[in-house]
């Protein structure tokens, strides 16, 4: 992937959490159960929307695309991580690492687009109830998750492409339990301002935007909701969006910490365990939050579950 002849690191070392082998053992274990849970929740909600006719709408369509991200989010570094908690070296070849890398940013950028998306979605449906089935079609809401997927993976791919090409000369070890970009950069023996700023700047640049969106759109949301004259109809529509602002609450408010204000100040244990949070606990507790609040996704899903159950005993 580094064709510059200058680098001579062939390989890098991800440390992770470093401590007794006891701790390891523990580490790999809740670690482990995270990724099965995560695994196992959103598949289940991909297996509702994909049986059950009555949640073939747009919002449950987005809701399976996005529990389809979350899966993919989660496997691009947990299972690299599970096998360094077992291992000594904890080493990753140089490709890998960029290989991570990139698909860490591009499934994280295509996160940030799919959440605009899904607040579009609630607002046409809160705010514009009556135009919602001409507007949000089968067909556009198939296009809004393509462009998703594009852009996302379109965002960070010249600049992760410049920065595997910088040289690395060693040393090759990264204090971190994935290669992010921060680490990378420090281990780098060449000038690199400017494509340093410009990775942060995209970054920082698709946060901001698609955050302002989602409140943006919120805020007319609120606006709407107030207006309702029923206190059941409040309620329901509150319902509908305490889902979302949930989850968008705990991917933003840790990614902006990471990526958006000024980590120097933060120690290098602070950043991984932010880094963990957005990164393998959020999306373990993305299936519970849509679950849990949402009456026809309970519905789906004992209907799964009982089908499951008929299947087994015949």
């Amino acid at each position: 992937m580094n064709n510059s002849g200058i680098s001579t690191v062939t390989q890098f070392v991800l440390l992770g959490f470093p401590g007794p082998w006891k701790m390891q053992l523990v580490l790999f274990s809740v670690i482990l159960l995270i990724y099965l849970l995560t695994l196992t929740g959103n598949m289940v909600i991909i297996c509702a929307v994909r049986w059950d006719p009555r949640l073939h709408t747009p919002m449950y369509t987005l809701l399976a695309n996005f529990s389809f991200l979350e899966i993919w989010y989660v496997t691009c570094t947990v299972p690299k991580m599970l096998v360094n908690f077992l291992s000594k070296t904890k080493t990753i070849s140089f490709s890998g690492c960029f290989t991570q890398f990139y698909f860490f940013f591009s499934l994280g950028t295509t996160e940030c687009f799919f959440l605009c998306v899904m607040a579009y979605d609630r607002y046409l449906a809160i705010c514009r109830p009556l135009h919602y089935p001409s507007i949000m079609t089968g067909r556009l809401c198939g296009i809004l998750v393509s462009l998703c997927w594009v852009f996302g993976f379109l965002g960070h791919l010249i600049s992760i492409f410049f920065i595997s090409q910088l040289p690395f000369c060693g040393p090759n070890i990264i204090d971190h339990f994935l290669c992010d970009v921060d680490p990378l950069m420090a281990l780098s023996c060449g000038p690199k301002p400017i494509i340093e700023r410009v990775f942060h700047s995209v970054s920082s640049l698709i946060i901001i935007l698609t955050i302002f969106y989602i409140l943006g759109s919120y805020t007319l949301v609120l606006r709407a909701v107030l207006q309702v004259p029923s206190s059941a109809g409040r309620r329901k529509a509150f319902s509908t969006c305490g889902s979302h602002l949930v989850v968008v609450s705990l991917f933003y408010g840790t990614i902006m910490v990471m990526y958006v204000t000024p980590t120097s100040g933060n120690s290098i244990t602070m950043q991984k365990i932010i880094t963990l949070i957005y990164s393998v606990v959020t999306p373990v507790l993305n299936p519970f939050i849509y679950s849990l609040r949402n009456k026809d996704m309970k519905y789906a899903l004992q209907h799964v579950f009982c089908g499951m159950r008929i299947t087994q005993k015949s």
